[in-house]
């Protein structure tokens, strides 16, 4: 591993020109990103009662001004840990762009009429899924979650699938947001946006 080593050439970050709103400076990265496989892939750290991280991969749903949304099942760990814990950090990294955005704040639950929505919008195939899968718990062997999809496919036959209590959104209200561009020689440019108590953000460049 200590061979590979791929040079970033990204264009230098003029703070003149970012957004004084971070979240609005994300949407117009994301943008940027749009056609890359997959650009709103995340990892969600948290952790748990006994202060071990713990991480995995995610789809942000949707950002606005409230914050940074995702979807899951309650009953799961990540679920856990966000009720023992209630905040979060958020990375997005665009390696075709040299660019990642690392954020970090406390989560909430949406609201149950925000889950329902977004869950109705989900293939078919996703919405039984919630339903089949016990996730995170230890299961015999697959074909506990097949026959639990057949339970769930004959249970919904012939009309529309329900948004199940055990499943909805999250919301990470950010309270700081880092933009980080990959430049020559490893001097990377680094711009963290920190949201003071009176609501507003202060920018500030960091190290490398």
């Amino acid at each position: 591993m200590h061979g590979l080593r791929r040079e970033y050439t990204g264009a230098a970050i003029d703070e003149n020109r970012l957004d004084a709103d971070p979240v609005k400076q994300f949407n117009a990265w994301f943008e940027d990103a749009a056609e890359l496989p997959e650009p709103n892939a995340m990892t969600l750290a948290t952790v748990d009662a006994g202060g071990q991280p713990d991480a995995r991969t995610l789809l942000l749903k949707s950002c606005d001004a409230r914050g940074f949304t995702f979807f899951t099942n309650y009953r799961s760990a990540k679920a856990g840990q966000l009720a023992d814990a209630p905040r979060a950090a958020m990375l997005f990294f665009w390696g075709p762009l040299h660019r990642q955005v690392r954020i970090r704040g406390r989560v909430e639950r949406t609201t149950r009429a925000e889950s329902e929505e977004y869950f109705a919008t989900r293939p078919r195939e996703s919405q039984l899924g919630a339903w089949a899968s016990p996730q995170s718990e230890e299961i015999a062997s697959r074909d506990i979650l097949e026959q639990r999809l057949a339970q769930a496919e004959a249970r919904f036959a012939g009309r529309p699938v329900d948004c199940p209590d055990h499943w909805g959104g999250y919301r990470l209200v950010p309270e700081s947001i880092e933009f980080w561009q990959g430049r020559p020689a490893r001097l990377h440019d680094r711009i963290e946006y920190r949201r003071g108590e009176d609501g507003h953000w202060a920018r500030r460049r960091l190290a490398p």
